[in-house]
């Protein structure tokens, strides 16, 4: 049995969320179930998502469609507690063996924005059974969460123009 990896896909470009799936598209090809659960944004390609199951499953527990920085401190409060239930589904998905990827997209975010610590997103992923993989995306790089990671991944815009 292989041992599962945990890599984070971090920076300030575009694209960490779009390469988290298609490592999910490659993991899923080799018969292995994936699940993604997206924290702090609507997923942009959700109706597409929904055809690749049973394979790939997706999940939001947000109800707002709003940012969460421009939610009223009460709305805020009701968010984290559903965010909460999406970080206890994924340690649920992680003790039970359910899938053999995990990604939780923009789950740094939620470090950065107060709502968890890295201790708690240390628990989470000591749930994990040893051949699972887990990918955690989002804009901060720090130490850290770089000493969770057994890869890390920095995506930036470069422009690069020839003449």
């Amino acid at each position: 049995m292989e041992k599962g990896l945990v890599q984070v896909y971090g920076g300030e470009g575009h694209g960490k969320s779009a390469a988290a799936l298609g490592r999910a598209i490659q993991v899923a090809g080799t018969g292995r179930d994936v699940v993604i659960i997206n924290f702090l944004k609507k997923c942009q390609n959700e109706e597409f998502l929904k055809r690749l199951e049973p394979e790939i499953k997706t999940f939001r527990f947000e109800k707002s469609e709003e940012e969460f920085a421009q939610l009223s401190d009460e709305r805020k409060q009701d968010e984290i507690y559903n965010i909460k239930n999406g970080l206890n589904f994924a340690k649920k998905v992680l003790t039970t063996g359910e899938c053999g990827l995990l990604i939780l997209d923009e789950v740094l975010g939620l470090i950065d924005n107060g709502i968890i610590t890295i201790e708690d997103l240390r628990h989470i992923l000591d749930a994990r059974s040893e051949d699972v993989d887990i990918i955690l995306t989002g804009i901060q790089l720090n130490d850290d969460v770089c000493q969770l990671a057994d890869e890390i991944y920095k995506i930036e815009a470069v422009n690069y123009k020839i003449y």
